[in-house]
């Protein structure tokens, strides 16, 4: 995750709301919104330990995916 990088977004035409829609998918990839939650709610070291525990088992079934699909061919 970019820690202080920027994030730019073209307006094209005038059309706003595409722009904005592109942002918030943005924002949304770079995880500021998870991260904006975590900062304002407190969270017990139970769900800490679990929300981890589900990021690193996603994080490895992405990799599975992606090594499947690059030893097919």
């Amino acid at each position: 995750m970019r820690e202080f990088g920027s994030l730019e977004v073209k307006v094209i035409g005038n059309d706003l709301e595409k722009a904005m829609k592109i942002l918030k998918r943005k924002l949304q990839k770079d995880g500021v919104f998870r991260r904006l939650k975590a900062i304002r709610s407190y969270e017990k070291p139970s769900e800490c330990r679990r929300r981890k525990r589900r990021e690193s088992e996603r994080k490895q079934r992405i990799n599975r995916l992606k090594s499947s699909r690059h030893s097919r061919y």
